[in-house]
């Protein structure tokens, strides 16, 4: 998606932007550090993507807020509002100066077609809520839930053996989680999902889907898979993988994600 120009000023003492300038995606906006984009319980039709800037999503508590997350560009929120038209469940305010793009009913079908990355991210937000539900509901019936995916991880679990990848420009080495499958993508607090390897630090580029590729161990062999909703490809020693299709991987092999390039070493 081409990023449109934003020729937007903010709207008068209430805080809030005007918006001034559109394309067939939806509507640029911008507001500057410390104005809100909405507040919580206010009905909205509109979802939006961040282009430039950090917003922060609040939930008020008694007399005080609390910060839910922060998202960064690339990042969504406010989707709800498009899909069901129910009032906010949070505040969301510029924690810098911000550009957005507002996407509305009729556009939204656009941006499912022209970003699919977005379209699998807001299925797994919300698979994950239905998740968290679920066992909550459990939890209350005292039922025992059993873990369904790997836990979210701030800080990685690493292995106790010597797989890693190995970033060669950087010299940075990110070690596989100790269990059958290790995640590899950008952490993303969006759909409060985080992957193993967080390839940030290596992708100025910000080539890297948020769940971009998995490594599973079978025994003592490895394979390396692309994961559905990849905006750029995977490649394995210069050949392209099908989504959903893994491959085996050997020590020394280059494994490519987006344009970030890493050397698999396993004993």
């Amino acid at each position: 998606m081409a990023n449109p120009v934003f020729k937007t000023t903010s709207g008068g003492g209430s805080g809030e932007a005007t918006v001034a300038a559109s394309s067939k995606k939806g509507y640029a906006l911008e507001l500057k550090e410390g104005e809100y984009v909405f507040r919580e319980g206010e009905l909205g039709t509109e979802m939006y993507i961040i282009n430039e800037g950090k917003v922060e999503i609040i939930n008020q508590v008694g007399d005080e807020q609390q910060v839910l997350a922060v998202l960064e560009k690339g990042d969504f929120f406010g989707e709800m509002s498009v899909l069901e038209e129910l009032p906010r469940a949070a505040s969301a305010r510029a924690a810098t100066d911000i550009r957005l793009l507002q996407i509305n009913g009729s556009t939204f079908d656009q941006l499912l077609r022209g970003n699919p990355e977005i379209a699998v991210r807001m299925m797994r937000k919300l698979s994950r809520r239905l998740r968290e539900t679920d066992e909550m509901l459990r939890s209350v019936m005292g039922t025992k839930v059993a873990s369904r995916e790997l836990p979210r991880q701030d800080v990685q679990v690493v292995s106790d053996g010597p797989e890693r990848l190995v970033h060669a420009p950087s010299g940075i080495e990110f070690a596989l989680s100790n269990g059958s499958e290790t995640t590899i993508g950008r952490k993303d607090p969006v759909t409060g999902i985080y992957p193993d390897i967080d390839l940030t630090p290596v992708d100025t580029q910000r080539s890297v889907s948020r769940r971009h590729a998995k490594i599973f161990r079978r025994g003592s062999k490895y394979f390396f898979g692309e994961e559905i909703g990849t905006m750029n490809s995977t490649f394995l020693n210069g050949k392209r993988l099908d989504t959903g299709i893994p491959a085996e991987i050997r020590t020394g092999d280059e494994l490519r994600c987006g344009v970030v390039i890493l050397r698999f070493e396993a004993s």
